[in-house]
This record gives C-alpha cells, structure tokens and sequence, in this order.
C-alpha cells in the first residue's frame, strides 16, 4: 500500500491534533508519576476482556493542572487483536514489523542484535509466551498500591491472565549504570506549525507529528500506512476519519507503535571493566564511563557548545544539555564517534554541515563531493528519532559499590519503552544501523559500548572494541568489552488512540 502525500504546505494545516482523543503517555512521560507497573497479559475471557476495556479509565493527552495521580494505557500486540476477532483484511493495514513481531524472524533478530544471549530462545517472554495486551499504571507513591487494586480486581482477574507483572523502580532520573537520564528526546510538532522542507541543511529536534502518531504526515509529508476503514466497517461511526482519505474510517489515527524491550544491565561488570581499564586509558573509571556514554555522569554532554550550536526551533524551556550538535568535534576528540549518544542520535541534517550555499548543495547533490567514511552510513536524524518512555527497575548500585562482589541473582535494568509510528524506518534502523552496527561512522569491531552485543556479525569477526581519541591523532582502543547489557523479553504493541480503543473494545 503506498503512503499517501501531502501535496502542499496549506495541507498540513488541520488544525490541533485531538488531544483528548490520544493517550497521554504519547505527550507525557509521567516523570512526577514515580511509582509504575507494566502488566503482560493474554485474554482469557473475551467478553469480559472487552467489558473491562470498555470501562478502563485510560489516560488521554489533555494538560491539567494540578496533574492526575494517576494514570493508565494500554497497548495490543498483533496476537492481542487476533484475540479480540480483529479479521486478516483489516490486520493487514498495520505494519510488516508488528505483524511479524520481534521475535518473529530470525532475520529481524539478527538485525536488532538477538543473538547469543540476547536470542528470543532465551527471554522470559515475547517469544515462546506472547502477550495479547500491555498494560501501563503510573501513580504517585502514595496512591500507588490502591492505583494497581482498583484496576486489578475481580474483573480483570476473570478477564485476563498474567504472564508477567513488571515492576519499576525510581532511581532519582538516572539508569542503573548511574547516568542522568532522559534528556534527548525529540519535540514534537503539536501546534502543526512546522513547514516541511525537501531538504534540511540543519539539523532540528522539533519533529512532523507523523512521526509519532499514525494518521498525520511525517518527516516525508506523508500519511504512514495504517488500517484506513470503509465506513461501513463503522456503522456507529466511533472512528475519526481520515486525514488524507476524509471518506473513510481511521483506525490507526492518534494511535501510534509501542516498542517494548527488557533489559538487564550488569552494572557491576561495566564499573569493574572500567576500573581494570582506566590507567592503561589514562582516564579516571568515570572519565572513561563517560567517554563511553558521551556526556558527564550528570547528563552535559562531552562536546563544545555555544551560542551557535543552539537549535532556533528549541522550546525555551528545553534543557541546554539537548541544544547541540557534533559540528564542532568533527574528529571525535571530545565526544568518541562510537560513544552511544552519537550512535543512538548522530544530530545529522540532510546535508553535511558547510554546504549551505546553492553550488555546495549542488556539488554534494551530485555526489561530487568528498566523502568521509563515516558520512556513508550516518543517514539524516530527521527521519529515525523515537520518543523514549522507559522505567528503570531494581536497586540502584553506586560506582563506588559495585567494585565489590554481589550476589549472582542481581536484577536490575531498563524496561525500554518508545514510541514511533514507524518501526522498520525508526527503531530498527537506529538499533541496525546506528546501535549495533560494527561500520557506523567508518569504525570497525565496534559496537555500542553500552547496548552493543559482542557477538561475531557478518562482515565483522569481533564487535567488542571502542576507540578513544587521546587528541594527538592518535587512538587508544579498549579491546575485549563484556556484553553489559541483555535482553530478557520484548514485543511490538499498538497504541491505539481512545476512540480506536472503544471501537476494538465493542466491536472489530
């Protein structure tokens, strides 16, 4: 099915998107909502299933002051719409990626780095045990235990049974491996007040809606493929229509993809690694942890910033730790080319920086340009940002503390949560291309330093190095980095917008 356009800029303006017909977690992280749960579920009952969906007091979008105590959402994995008599012609609208699912082919697994013991043969669900729902609860402390009872009673149990109850942990805004978290996201457009452009000769943070929530143009001023109904598939008329088709029924719009990925993170063994490597680095442990992430343990980044390097489009209240680019550390002295914040988002326009006039644009148009062998595989930003929701869980360990010996069973890690209206163009490309990849950037035998898997690749017999540049010219590379990071479960969900929700719940 080919994506429809937007023909012009006069057709970008709809109007503000319906906020109270999306789900909150799409606008909000909840980050003043510390206490959250993550339940797996599979529909036991379908008739009660959908009663309970019916009168579930999802979150939606719209601002509120004071914000709620609570809140709630919930997302289908494909198996789950099978389950709710969801028939293959209208299945067919949603993507190849949720269709098939993350562990759903060897060759996906290959490329998102599930293999060895990130293999779906070895997690604790996604694979041999599908949920057919997720569902999210957030709340303050303090209304947390009675939050998770009034959802969860005799209802629910009859209506579903649980493969997993996933729980969180609030670590004060940093990841287990003690790192400030959360501060490079991408701004979306909710005002619909950006004008596309073919091409981008900056880069930005603020966004095309349609690169979060199905049913407005993206990055590409296109509609992204989703079940678009006939309106008698309808007859209630609970769907909103189409955008780009105002005579049919959309079921994907203001819903959006849920890419959900359990991981456990051996703290102990990165903080050790480290310790055994520094001197040979000439660095402190935390200087070459920080080389690794590529910002300080208190989230500014490694690379130079000043006025310049401001992004015009940034909201004014948006953390000066986000506003940079890597324009001003094009050798990698400061902040590694492997380091993960350039992996997970290089900051790239559509063309390299220098080529803002009309003969250089031409002259890099026209391939004529030299190239670098790090420009080959680093692809605009523009068109692979994710929005990420994740929660940390576990008990937080200091670098100071996790030099000493613990016991085996120790769980602690990131339940990874994001969102993106394109899985294939967003999250897999950034964990095939930029995350795991062993050519990102003209390095070689090296994957990301903290999410990478060390096993053998094709093209690449190791891909457990990372190269530091000692600002000589000369390099000083850490061979033999431990895996710290492990997949133990993981599924692609659909989040649909509220209306979409109530239709799924009463009828498919």
């Amino acid at each position: 099915m080919a994506q429809s356009t937007v023909t012009d800029h006069a057709a970008l303006r709809f109007g503000a998107p319906e906020f109270e017909d999306i789900q909150g977690i799409a606008r909000f992280g909840y980050g003043n909502l510390t206490s959250a749960c993550f339940y797996l579920l599979r529909i036991a009952d379908l008739a009660l299933a959908r009663e309970w969906l019916r009168n579930a007091p999802v979150s939606n979008a719209v601002a509120r002051n004071p914000p709620p105590e609570t809140a709630l959402q919930v997302a289908f994995s494909v198996d789950g719409l099978r389950a709710l008599g969801m028939v293959p012609a209208v299945l067919e609208g949603f993507s190849a990626e949720f269709l098939s699912g993350m562990a759903g082919e060897e060759a996906r697994s290959r490329r998102l780095g599930d293999i060895g013991t990130n293999s779906p043969g070895t997690w604790r669900w996604g694979a041999g045990s599908v949920p057919h729902l997720l569902v999210m609860t957030y709340a303050t402390p303090a209304r947390f235990e009675l939050w998770k009872r009034e959802l969860t009673g005799s209802l629910w149990d009859r209506a579903f049974s649980k493969l997993e109850e996933l729980t969180t942990s609030d670590m004060g805004g940093r990841e287990p491996f003690g790192f400030v978290d959360g501060i490079s996201q991408p701004i979306f457009d909710w005002e619909r007040r950006l004008e596309l452009q073919n091409v981008e000769a900056e880069y930005r943070n603020l966004t095309m809606l349609g690169e979060l929530l199905l049913g407005y143009p993206n990055e590409y001023g296109k509609y992204t493929d989703r079940p678009v109904l006939e309106p008698s598939a309808d007859p209630d008329a609970l769907l909103p229509p189409a955008e780009d088709r105002p005579n049919t029924r959309d079921l994907g719009r203001n819903g959006t993809y849920v890419v959900f990925r359990d991981l456990r993170q051996d703290v102990r063994c990165f903080w050790q690694f480290l310790a055994a490597e520094a001197r040979a680095a000439n660095r402190t442990p935390q200087a070459l942890a920080e080389a690794m992430v590529g910002r300080t343990i208190e989230g500014d980044p490694l690379v130079p910033w000043g006025e310049n390097d401001v992004l015009a489009d940034e909201l004014p209240d948006e953390s000066r730790r986000n506003q940079f680019t890597f324009n001003r550390d094009p050798e990698g002295v400061h902040c590694p080319f492997g380091a993960h914040i350039r992996r997970a988002n290089p900051r790239t326009a559509d063309v390299p920086p220098g080529t803002d006039s009309a003969l250089k644009r031409l002259v890099q148009t026209l391939g004529l340009a030299p190239q670098r062998a790090r420009d080959d595989v680093i692809a605009s930003a523009r068109f692979h940002r994710i929005l990420r929701r994740g929660r940390e869980y576990g008990t937080a360990l200091s670098s100071d503390d996790a030099l000493q010996p613990g016991s085996e069973g120790e769980e602690r890690g990131l339940r990874f949560l994001c969102l993106n209206a394109n899985i294939a163009r967003q999250f897999e490309f950034v964990q095939n291309a930029w995350i795991m990849s062993t050519k990102f950037g003209g390095l070689t035998e090296e994957s990301d330093p903290l999410l990478g898997n060390r096993e053998a690749i094709a093209g690449s017999r190791l891909s457990g190095a990372f190269s530091l540049c000692r600002g000589d010219g000369v390099r000083h590379r850490l061979r033999g980095l431990p895996q710290f990071v492990t997949v133990r479960g993981g599924g692609y969900f659909f989040l649909p917008g509220l209306r979409a929700l109530k239709y799924l719940a009463s009828r498919v």
